[in-house]
């Protein structure tokens, strides 16, 4: 060969080397020869494993005995019936604890009353309320894109310390969670309280007093939606004939449709009733156009 076309190839080979070192992805100091194009393969079902995750969330639920998991056979709330209601994609971690107001379930409340007729919280060093652990436990948890149920008003009227909530307090604490959720990403749903069962004659009526009205206004105050379970569940007694209630009241030896749905008191709820008033809070879902509806069964 010519000495002046070897030179020529010679300058294409460097030439073609540079190129192809510069296009070359960067390949970490332990990373196996051919390194580059294995990296590009990981990260490319990582983000196929991300999206996938993504469509997977949590419903974390807040609340008291009507909502808690309870017992086997009485009582039992909705919350762990809430569950069997959603597709594969949804993970539901019911922390309602039995016996709770919003306050309690939040805070370390105290057994004394200030001036402004709240409970005591206790605070710490820095004069911040101690946070109930399960609170700690959901919002290390909660990410983008899961939802917070919310339901309290069953122990809120206590007239002592360390349940009590006065309406306006209630209203604040809704609004801590529910914004502590949307910082995460969270979307949370405000639930007014069940109601017991209640007879004015031959008709069912509310019975949590001011509860329900101030968990729907930190609704409309905050653009939270607000599921009203206090209604559909005193529509719901109306629907199945509950009263007159035999005997005036539920007891332990209440018998038919009442005994059926209802523990020994007019508050609490047989696993058959705690299994109608989940689907009627999943119904609502539907009714309400709320996103999460569409992971339902």
């Amino acid at each position: 060969m010519p000495r002046s076309r070897m030179l020529v190839c010679l300058v294409v080979v460097a030439c073609c080397d540079l190129v192809a070192c510069a296009t070359e992805a960067p390949r970490a100091a332990d990373d196996p020869p051919g390194g580059g194009l294995a990296s590009e393969a990981t990260g490319a079902g990582g983000a196929a494993d991300d999206h996938a995750a993504a469509a997977n969330l949590t419903v974390w639920i807040a609340g008291d005995s009507t909502v808690a998991n309870g017992s086997t056979p009485c009582p039992r709330g909705w919350g762990g019936h809430f569950g069997a209601l959603f597709n594969s994609n949804v993970t539901v971690t019911n922390s309602a604890v039995a016996g709770r107001s919003v306050r309690t379930w939040l805070y370390d409340v105290q057994t004394t009353m200030d001036s402004t007729g709240e409970c005591v919280l206790t605070r710490d060093v820095t004069g911040q309320p101690v946070l109930q652990a399960h609170w700690q436990a959901m919002l290390a948890g909660m990410k983008a894109g899961d939802y917070l149920f919310i339901q309290f008003g069953i122990n809120d009227s206590s007239p002592t310390c360390n349940r009590h909530v006065g309406l306006a307090a209630f209203e604040q604490s809704y609004g801590v969670m529910a914004q502590a959720a949307q910082a995460r990403g969270a979307h949370p749903i405000f639930v007014t309280p069940l109601s017991a069962i209640a007879c004015t004659g031959t008709t069912a009526h509310g019975t949590r007093g001011g509860y329900p009205a101030a968990a729907k206004a930190a609704g409309v105050q905050l653009g939270v939606p607000v599921i009203d379970l206090h209604q559909l569940s005193v529509d719901l007694y109306n629907a199945r004939g509950f009263c007159p209630i035999p005997g005036g009241d539920v007891t332990a030896t209440t018998t038919g449709p009442v005994g059926d749905f209802f523990c020994a008191d007019h508050t609490h709820l047989e696993d058959a009733g705690a299994v109608v008033i989940a689907g009627l809070v999943a119904n609502a879902l539907r009714t309400q156009g709320i996103a999460l509806a569409g992971s339902l069964r």
